[in-house]
């Protein structure tokens, strides 16, 4: 299972969010690449980053900060948050990123998901993320009325190979993942499949590597200090 330190960004700042709430985003590190280079240190191969500004203004704002991890570190990029056509998922490709997360677009134009999939393959990963189980979009602004391993498996009939799932009302709260849900989800589809959200402590880790998830989330924990990152990289390898 590959471990995925989490930075998301608002203003070019490292921040952390609690369930997804814009108002609470506290800031847990001066600056991301720094903290990057940290996660190098740590064992980390890849890095998960967001662009909270993008997922709201529904365009990258916060490019350079993920370009500058991609081109100064040997971490592996994947990034989500504002990407909305499919200029922005050229951009990324070209400078860099490993991977690029779609959202919103998934529910709402999933006419490009299916083309950025036939013309970029596994780069595409999407990124379902649910309250009470219904998806969520706009920056988790918005809810729907679509259950999430509905929208897993027309990701996966468009040839989506990686998701993300995130359990809104785990996220950035430390109370442990939605195991129920990752293991349904799982189960749903044939897609590797990345938790996020909830990830507490390395028993966490444990509990989602012994599930053969493909990946997992890592942010709060890691700022918090409740894991170690190398310690979960370890247990990973």
């Amino acid at each position: 299972m590959i471990i995925f330190p989490a930075i998301d960004i608002i203003g070019g700042k490292p921040v952390r969010l609690y369930k997804g709430d814009f108002s609470t985003a506290q800031q847990v590190a001066d600056d991301a690449l720094e903290t990057a280079q940290q996660f190098v240190q740590a064992g980390a191969q890849w890095i998960h980053m967001v662009d909270l500004d993008g997922s709201l203004e529904k365009k990258p704002v916060n490019a350079k900060t993920f370009t500058d991890v991609a081109s100064k570190t040997s971490l592996k990029v994947e990034i989500g948050g504002g990407i909305r056509t499919m200029q922005d998922i050229d951009f990324y490709v070209n400078n860099g990123i490993s991977r690029i997360i779609l959202g919103s677009v998934a529910l709402k134009n999933p006419e490009l998901v299916k083309e950025a999939v036939k013309e970029f393959g596994n780069i595409i990963a999407v990124g379902i993320d649910a309250k009470n189980g219904f998806a969520a979009t706009e920056g988790w602004t918005e809810s729907s009325d679509v259950y999430f391993t509905e929208l897993a498996k027309r990701m996966e009939d468009v040839g989506v190979k990686t998701i993300i799932y995130t359990d809104i009302s785990k996220d950035g709260t430390l109370s442990g993942p939605n195991i129920e849900q990752l293991i349904e989800i799982n189960k749903a589809v044939s897609c590797d499949i990345t938790a996020s959200g909830g990830i507490t402590d390395i028993n966490d880790i444990i509990a989602l590597k012994n599930e053969n998830l493909y990946g997992a989330i890592c942010g709060k924990s890691i700022y918090n200090g409740t894991l170690k990152l190398s310690e979960a990289v370890e247990v990973c390898r």
